[in-house]
């Protein structure tokens, strides 16, 4: 009973008080509302299990070479799966783009190539129909496909009965045994299709292309450690076996869900630090408004305290006000919540994994009570036990002034508080921000401007003759340099920021072939006139011509980190390689591509990556197997002169070339490129917002604490100036107060600062985390906010009558 009393008389009294309830559940419900949004985010990315069962048994495996995790070639998988004993299952998958046939128009759909028991190890059954077998993941067998739950609804109209049709998919029939559903997605890369691998014996032998992704269920009893060791025994023996592809290769191991989700880990906690921290400045605020508010609160206090009341039933009592009032502030902030989640969904980065599943579920609206019952204790618990501790004589004397230094100094340690933590979050926004400019003022290596990029990839079926391929393409680029409004075009195996691509290890002539002599360098394949398209710029020798055909000296083009990199200080024009194919001997009879050329670095893998070695083949002479490597698959690029965006015309084109054959991530390259930093100005906007808000509440705690000492000092200022000081004095002390809270917040901040900037380091390009710069210009803007916060009070108190002073209280 007692406790419902207490919190009718909490309501009672901030009912009384509605300028102080608007204002201290409209700050608290920023602080709840934040860190609910982007709880709801973290719990949807990182905490919620992936969709599988006991996910935690689950594995990923990679190769490590040198300091590089590859994907697993098909040989060590093999070999891998037949020797190792630590796996339930173990199983592999590589991502691929199908053309698929609907009655409305082509379509290109993502999936991968499984084996049989990549169902398995994800523990995960159809919703309808069953998963292909052993025996159907084995070259000569029927053609069958398993398709995701969202493609059956979507482009196939949710038909009952299409287990068992046929669908077309590059240009052959498949026939459908089976529907996944919705939440399966083991790799989250939203894959729609799953066709058998069905490894020839070719590829089971091939050491060499490093292409799968590979995960594993544990079996029970068995560690990831334990696994680890038994592979790397399993290494030990590969590099026995395959001395020329498997030496110094060894295996990773990893939970899937720290493989999947890992380089989303450090944002997202930065984030969700950065809204601890806004709800803490938060708190500390209405801390101050509560210990203002006790002044006001003294004689009813002390009232009760005559009447019987015990401090701790005064406290229980206070406590339970502010448990009020943090339960309002808890609701609101759950819409704000709502609000912000939706937004965050509506307008976050794409590549983001399960970001679109965020949502303010049970588990954030428990988060979100939680929070609201520890803000409640946070701020209430010092002014309760302040009030409860007022003398109950000094109280009731009209007139007594009250002995303020403790009560001033915990109100003084709270706005240190709020600028050291404002300051920390200005920090990480600032160093964020000035990355930020810095990659958006980087060159690509290439002109962006009126560049518009398209894929299309051919069907095995009818394009799997090399030359067939090769000059659909070519009448393509033909094609397009002749469209209205288009200056040049050609085709590129991967264009520059729009992710994925293959490497090799390269061979320079003269030395030895041994693994520990290869170069590893990014390949791209180009028709002629794809460099001069693209504005890549040419720094020594020439362009690839027409001439450049297969019964031809075999060429190459490099970019200049891979000049450097393998031959330093020398000139590369005229240098041999070897890579991509085996002589007609064999595999240790090389095949040697001579430099031709030297272009600019291109930022191919991002603005903000380091640029890897990269070389250019032309494609009338790509080895006829690099057609499987790539897919049939190249990024046909345009320049236009400046006009309107050519998409229907490009489709148009496609189709008449490639019935059947869609063009599909159609964008102009200013549009990959903003793509590309989507996330980092994502998370830094976040951040600048959260430092903001920061950054105003704790100019509010400044100014609150200045009003409130200028209010209760008003009479020795009257004093003061009754004696003689200048309006100009007393500013003078009020602002060197405030500025002397404020300069041991900094100081405290900035050490805090430094210590946590350190754990941006990943996030950061060109700037170091203890930038000097960063620092000193947050130091300043948040000092001179401060001053700001600080001259009105100050002002205020030169505006004192002495006359009214000595008549004040």
């Amino acid at each position: 009973m007692r406790l419902v009393q207490d919190v009718r008389y909490g309501i009672r009294m901030l009912v009384k008080n509605p300028g102080f309830t608007a204002i201290a559940i409209l700050t608290l419900a920023l602080g709840i509302g934040a860190n609910t949004a982007i709880f709801s985010v973290v719990n949807a990315v990182l905490l919620k299990p992936l969709a599988m069962w006991d996910p935690s048994r689950v594995v990923y495996l990679q190769e490590q070479w040198r300091d590089i995790f590859p994907d697993v070639s098909v040989g060590n998988f093999a070999d891998t799966k037949r020797q190792s004993t630590s796996f339930s299952n173990l199983s592999a998958s590589n991502n691929a783009s199908f053309n698929l046939a609907t009655p409305e128009a082509p379509e290109r759909v993502e999936g991968e190539l499984a084996t049989a028991d990549y169902f398995a190890t994800a523990g995960v059954q159809p919703i309808a129909g069953r998963v292909f077998t052993a025996e159907e993941d084995s070259p000569g067998h029927a053609q069958v496909v398993v398709i995701s739950e969202k493609l059956w609804r979507t482009r196939l109209h949710a038909d009952p009965a299409i287990v068992g049709q046929a669908l077309r998919i590059n240009g052959m029939p498949y026939t459908v045994i089976g529907v996944m559903p919705k939440t399966f997605d083991p790799l989250l890369n939203s894959s729609d299709v799953w066709i058998p691998e069905a490894f020839t014996p070719q590829q089971l032998s091939d050491h060499d292309d490093h292409y799968l992704n590979v995960i594993g269920r544990l079996k029970p009893g068995i560690s990831l450690a334990q696994a680890q060791s038994e592979l790397n025994i399993i290494a030990l023996r590969l590099q026995q076996q395959y001395p020329i592809d498997d030496k110094d290769r060894g295996f990773r191991l990893l939970p899937l869900a720290t493989a999947l989700l890992g380089d989303q880990q450090s944002v997202l906690r930065m984030l969700l630090a950065a809204v601890a921290f806004v709800l803490l400045i938060a708190c500390a605020n209405i801390a101050n408004l509560q210990l203002a508010r006790s002044r006001t609160r003294q004689k009813e206090m002390a009232v009760r305290a005559a009447l019987g009341a015990s401090p701790r039933r005064i406290v229980r009592q206070l406590l339970a006000e502010n448990v009020v009032l943090g339960l309002a502030s808890g609701i609101v902030g759950i819409f704000l919540a709502f609000w912000g989640v939706s937004w965050i969904v509506a307008n976050g980065p794409a590549n983001v994994p399960r970001l679109d599943q965020s949502s303010v579920d049970a588990s954030a609206l428990a988060f979100a009570c939680g929070i609201a019952l520890l803000s409640s204790f946070l701020f209430g618990l010092a002014p309760a036990v302040r009030s409860a501790s007022t003398q109950l004589n000094d109280a009731l004397k009209e007139g007594a002034r009250e002995s303020s230094g403790s009560r001033d100094r915990i109100r003084s340690v709270l706005v240190v508080g709020e600028v050291a933590l404002a300051l920390m979050l200005m920090a990480g926004a600032g160093l964020l921000i000035r990355s930020a400019l810095l990659v958006a003022h980087l060159d690509p290596g290439f002109d962006a401007s009126n560049l518009v990029v398209g894929r299309v990839g051919l069907p095995d079926v009818a394009y799997r003759d090399p030359s067939v391929a090769r000059q659909t393409f070519e009448r393509m680029i033909a094609a397009s340099a002749a469209l209205p409004g288009v200056e040049s075009a050609g085709v590129v195996s991967r264009a520059p920021l729009a992710g994925g691509g293959g490497s090799n290890g390269l061979l320079a002539e003269g030395r030895p072939l041994d693994p520990s002599n290869l170069v590893n360098s990014f390949l791209q394949i180009v028709s002629p006139s794809y460099l001069s398209t693209a504005r890549v710029p040419l720094k020594a020798g020439r362009e690839f011509t027409s001439q450049d055909t297969r019964d031809k000296k075999l060429v190459t083009i490099v970019n200049e980190t891979l000049a450097r990199t393998m031959w330093p200080g020398e000139n590369p024009i005229g240098k041999r390689f070897a890579c991509c194919e085996a002589g007609p001997t064999g595999r240790m009879d090389p095949v040697w591509h001579e430099v031709v050329g030297v272009v600019g670095d291109v930022r191919a893998r991002g603005l903000d990556r380091q640029v890897q070695p990269e070389f250019y083949l032309p494609m009338a002479q790509m080895p006829p197997a690099s057609w499987d490597w790539i897919g049939r698959t190249m990024d046909l690029v345009v320049r236009t002169r400046g006009g309107a965006f050519p998409a229907n015309d490009l489709r148009t084109m496609v189709a008449s070339i490639a019935p059947g054959v869609p063009i599909y991530s159609l964008s102009t390259m200013q549009q990959k490129i903003a793509g590309t930093l989507e996330e980092s100005h994502f998370d830094t906007f976040l951040l600048a917002l959260f430092a903001g808000i920061a950054l105003l509440l704790s100019s509010v705690g400044i100014y609150g604490v200045l009003s409130y000492v200028v209010a209760q000092r008003t009479r020795d200022i009257g004093i003061r100036m009754a004696l003689g000081a200048t309006p100009g004095l007393v500013m003078r002390d009020v602002l060197w107060y405030g500025l002397r809270l404020t300069g041991i917040g900094l100081a405290i901040g900035l050490a805090g600062a430094l210590g946590a900037a350190r754990f941006l380091s990943s996030l950061l390009y060109g700037v170091r985390s203890t930038d000097a710069i960063t620092f000193a210009a947050i130091s300043f803007i948040l000092a001179s906010v401060a001053l700001i916060a600080s001259y009105i009070p100050a002002r205020r108190a030169t505006r004192v009558d002495p006359m009214v002073a000595l008549r004040y209280e």
